[in-house]
């Protein structure tokens, strides 16, 4: 279903004008233009709240202009590709606990071209709509609502004259909300893994205690976004098989550029909101050189702060991730932040200048973004849910011909229950008219996913919308302490992984979504509905009313 906005294009174009890095207040702007200066790394432009008319704590506005734009990629070329305001990534959008962000969509992308095909085969590459990954915000209405369509104009509308499309996103942050680092992107199902891998992507950033810290707010705050993108001949391959971009080797920038250059001083730290915006690709990040490596002192897990920094040598991110981390220089020379099977750096790190001396601290402690579950809170002890991520191959005739299925605990039922179910076409797919969990507010539960995939490079990252998750086993392993994310990344092997966690659904009814973050499987059926519901409802799983 498509939707109508009444914002006049001219009002929508101002807003691009005025919205972007000069929305941010004055002393904060200067602090990161700083910032930016000593480090000659590119970073996204910024938008930050202002007090509006009836508002008591700040508004984020931002218009938000995708269309296909002719944009040059440091170190790589000029491309065309959809865009959020004719840059990759979008804007990085900066909002506290206790405000509203506030994003009107244009689209100025050319019409979808006709769709035969059913609901887990790609369509309307042109239609988008809005996911603020991560947050704990309401599925529902005009909020991070992953079941609305923003339709551009139909042809006739074009050629007619009429206006391009715009829609509103209006999410109300919780005053609680924990402060760290989150992201957006389209979240249409059928249409999210062309237009990520086209660079559609941006940060938003939940300012709040931790950033208070001292040793916190000493540190220059750099965002490092990780894009993969997939070209050929200057444009991302149309989604029209299995196999489309099999072949086209992935571009990884970082704030849109190929391998950009970042300045630190010897003793100087600076916090680095790192983002794995990737579709495809999971990272195993480090920084080293010839004078060895750079400690990643990691103080948060997909938005939520750790109660101490950990030091690491390697940090894995699933596609989704996100990680903010404290990194102080060491001895001079040139470093590398590299993933491994990337073959080139994402980005290269000088150490150099004067030293600080003595050199910047690294808090002790942490102000922790949220208190961990216990297990003597589930509800219904011994009926814990459970999630396979299985492919079928050579399922479907045509151009995308395997099955990419949720199985488990209420999966899509079987078109053919008697039959061959590794044959069915139905059994376990996204199905847009089924509510696979029934989820009441209040309780806690425990999940196991896993993936059955036998081959250890093909991964099925698991991301839950609205709630975050606390990993507390590993292929059956507990973990001490245990985390938090919103999206747990699984890699095949002999046996494949597996993820224990547990979770509590707070605050927010409505449908939502759990499903592969491996996006080309999304697209292709490797995922499930979600229903949050209020306590006194029914726990069962059925057809949509």
């Amino acid at each position: 279903m498509s939707e109508s906005g009444g914002i006049g294009r001219r009002s929508a174009l101002k807003g691009i004008a005025v919205a972007g890095i000069a929305a941010v207040p004055g002393a904060i702007l200067a602090g990161r233009q700083r910032a930016a200066a000593a480090t000659l790394f590119p970073q996204p432009a910024v938008s930050a709240a202002r007090l509006v008319p009836g508002s008591a704590s700040g508004v984020v506005e931002q218009t938000l202009d995708v269309r296909l734009t002719d944009v040059l990629v440091p170190g790589y070329r000029r491309v065309t590709t959809r865009t959020y305001n004719a840059a990759i990534p979008g804007p990085t959008l900066r909002v506290r606990g206790g405000q509203t962000l506030r994003l009107t969509h244009v689209n100025g992308l050319p019409p979808d071209p006709s769709h035969t095909g059913d609901s887990h085969t790609p369509h309307h590459p042109n239609s988008f709509n809005l996911h603020t990954h991560g947050m704990h915000v309401s599925p529902s209405g005009n909020a991070d609502n992953v079941r609305r369509a923003f339709a551009p104009r139909t042809a006739e509308e074009a050629a007619a004259g009429v206006a391009e499309p715009q829609y509103v996103t209006t999410i109300e942050v919780p005053s609680d909300h924990p402060a760290g680092t989150y992201w957006y992107h389209p979240h249409l199902h059928g249409s999210t893994a062309e237009q990520i891998v086209g660079g559609m992507a941006g940060v938003i950033v939940v300012e709040g205690d931790v950033d208070e810290v001292p040793e916190i707010k000493a540190a220059a705050d750099i965002v490092v976004c990780i894009n993969e993108l997939k070209f050929k001949d200057g444009k991302v391959p149309a989604f029209t098989s299995g196999g489309w971009v099999n072949g086209v080797p992935s571009t990884f920038t970082v704030n849109g550029a190929v391998n950009p250059t970042l300045t630190l001083r010897p003793g100087e730290v600076q916090r680095w909101r790192l983002v794995a915006a990737t579709a495809f690709t999971a990272l195993r990040l480090q920084v080293a050189g010839e004078q060895g490596s750079l400690t990643l002192h990691q103080i948060a897990q997909d938005g939520v702060t750790f109660d101490a920094p950990r030091a690491r040598n390697l940090l894995d991110l699933a596609m989704g991730n996100r990680a903010d981390i404290l990194i102080r220089g060491g001895t001079a020379g040139r470093y590398e932040l590299r993933a491994d099977m990337v073959p080139e750096p994402l980005m290269t790190v000088v150490v150099a200048g004067e030293p600080v001396n003595p050199p910047m601290r690294l808090p002790a402690s942490l102000p922790p973004g949220r208190p961990f579950l216990d297990e003597k809170d589930i509800a219904n002890p011994g009926a814990d849910r459970e999630v396979v991520f299985h492919a079928d191959a050579r399922v479907f005739a045509g151009a995308f011909p395997n099955a990419f299925r949720m199985l488990g605990t209420n999966a899509t039922p079987a078109a053919h229950p008697d039959g061959d179910l590794t044959r069915d076409p139905a059994y376990g797919l996204f199905d847009p008219d089924y509510i696979n969990h029934t989820l009441r507010l209040g309780t806690v539960e425990r999940w196991t996913v896993r993936t059955d995939e036998t081959v250890p490079v093909h991964s099925h990252p698991f991301h839950l919308h609205t709630n975050h998750v606390l990993l507390t086993h590993r292929n059956g392993k507990r973990l001490d302490p245990p985390v938090w994310h919103d999206t747990i990344g699984l890699t095949g092997g002999a046996p494949g992984q597996s993820a224990t966690f547990l979770v509590k659904y707070e605050d927010f009814t409505g449908d939502a979504v759990a499903h592969c973050h491996q996006l080309q499987h999304e697209d292709l059926g490797m995922m499930q509905t979600v229903r949050y519901v209020e306590p006194a409802e029914s726990q069962g799983h059925s057809r949509r009313s």
